[in-house]
C-alpha cells in the first residue's frame, strides 16, 4: 500500500517515520520531496584506468552550493533529508518529472529497505548535450513510501546504514568478494 500525505503526516508525527529537515511543502499526496545536499563526489577518472566491482573506487569530495555537471557525466550526491525508516516500510526514490524533462536522472538503485537510516545517495546523470547546474537547497527527487504486509525479519543494516553525505559504491565489500567459492 503506498501511504497518502495524511499517512505519512500521521507517521511523522508519531515519530515511527523520520524525514529531518522537512518543510510542509515537501509533503506532497502520495510521496515527499527531498532536496539537493551539498556533498557530491565525482568518480577520478585520471586516477583509474576501469572501474570494477572487486576494488574500491576512487572519488574526488566536492562540497558546495552549486554544481555543473557536465553533458553525459555522472555523479553522486545526497539529499538534505536525513531519514528513518521503520522496520515495516519501504521507500521508493523517484526523480521529479520537473527535474527528468532538463535531462537530468536520478536513482539510488531506486529502493531504500526496511530500518534503512540515513541520508540518500543519488546516482545523477546527465543525459542532455548542455551543462546543468544543480543547486543545493532545491527539491531533486520525491520518495514514494508503501507498507510491507508485516515487520522485516531482518532489517537493513547493510555497509550504507546511517550515511549522512554521499557515499560512493562499496561493492568491493560484497560477501561474493570477501568469500569467493
Amino acid at each position: 500500500m503506498i501511504l497518502s500525505d495524511g499517512g505519512l503526516k500521521k507517521l511523522i508525527d508519531e515519530g515511527q517515520l523520520v524525514v529531518d529537515p522537512l518543510t510542509p511543502e515537501s509533503i506532497q499526496p502520495a510521496s515527499i520531496d527531498c532536496r539537493l545536499g551539498d556533498h557530491f563526489l565525482v568518480v577520478e577518472q585520471h586516477d583509474m584506468k576501469t572501474i570494477s566491482m572487486s576494488q574500491e573506487i576512487k572519488y574526488r569530495e566536492v562540497v558546495a552550493d552549486r554544481i555543473v555537471i557536465a553533458p553525459h557525466s555522472f555523479l553522486l550526491a545526497t539529499t538534505m533529508e536525513y531519514i528513518k525508516l521503520p522496520n515495516n516500510m519501504v521507500s521508493f526514490v523517484e526523480g521529479r518529472s520537473s527535474i527528468g524533462r532538463m535531462g537530468l536522472f536520478i536513482q539510488n538503485a531506486g529502493w531504500v529497505d526496511p530500518g534503512f537510516e540515513g541520508r540518500i545517495t543519488l546516482e545523477l546523470y546527465n543525459a542532455n548535450s548542455l551543462p546543468i547546474e544543480l543547486e543545493a537547497g532545491r527539491r531533486i527527487c520525491q520518495l514514494v513510501f508503501g507498507l510491507m504486509d508485516d515487520e522485516a525479519l531482518s532489517p537493513y543494516q547493510g555497509k550504507y546504514q546511517g550515511q549522512t553525505k554521499s557515499v560512493g559504491s562499496r561493492v568491493w565489500r560484497d560477501a561474493e568478494t570477501e568469500n569467493p567459492g
